[in-house]
């Protein structure tokens, strides 16, 4: 029986300009697995996860998810593919604005699936997968420490459940210790979880790690 990719690209090409960032990629990410897409600055990495998760639009090519085509979805079918989501984005990308509990529900609170009482609970659940105390979750992201700030990304990443889980660069701006913590992190929850994952970075210590 054929295994259908759960994200597969074919012949991907994104050009700004005169200047082509993606010329035909081809690439197939298979249900449990971690790919890890490596290279410097300007090569490409972060396009293609634009791509995916439809903040860019390819010139050509097909990307599909769970053998789905992607290209051109709006409105509800392309809300109903990103529940299948979660990201840590390399500078966590909190809301400064918002509690970390907040931060951590965002989501569920933004779809009405839960009450604000059980969005305190799940995000306190989630802190402590991720190794920090349920006092956390009262505190701004202005008073977390970056690795902090990491582990409360990785909380929010996790919370939905997803199918799918994007790693942008997760490593960027931690010391090395931190940087090794947040990689055994991803590693266990990965693993728990038995999600696909698709990590860009450029710090070959996460390539080996993840």
């Amino acid at each position: 029986m054929t295994i259908t990719p759960k994200i597969s690209l074919k012949g991907l090409h994104k050009a700004f300009g005169p200047k082509v960032v993606l010329d035909k990629v081809n690439l197939d990410v298979m249900p449990g697995e971690s790919m890890v897409i490596i290279g410097g600055s300007g090569s490409g990495k972060s396009v293609t996860l634009k791509c995916i998760l439809g903040l860019l639009q390819p010139d050509s090519g097909s990307i599909k998810v769970d053998g789905e085509e992607t290209v051109g979805l709006r409105g509800s079918d392309r809300k109903r593919l990103q529940k299948k989501f979660g990201m840590l984005f390399q500078g966590a990308a909190l809301f400064d604005s918002l509690p970390v509990w907040e931060n951590i529900a965002f989501g569920l609170l933004a779809e009405s699936k839960v009450t604000r009482k059980q969005a305190v609970e799940i995000a306190v659940e989630n802190l402590r997968s991720v190794g920090l105390s349920p006092d956390v979750a009262r505190l701004s992201p202005a008073e977390l420490s970056g690795g902090m700030q990491k582990r409360v990304g990785l909380a929010r990443a996790i919370a939905n459940k997803p199918e799918i889980i994007f790693f942008d660069e997760p490593t960027t701006g931690l010391d090395p210790i931190m940087a090794d913590v947040i990689n055994e992190l991803i590693v266990e929850r990965v693993k728990e979880m038995g999600v696909t994952t698709l990590t860009i970075t450029h710090d070959m210590s996460s390539v080996r790690k993840i």
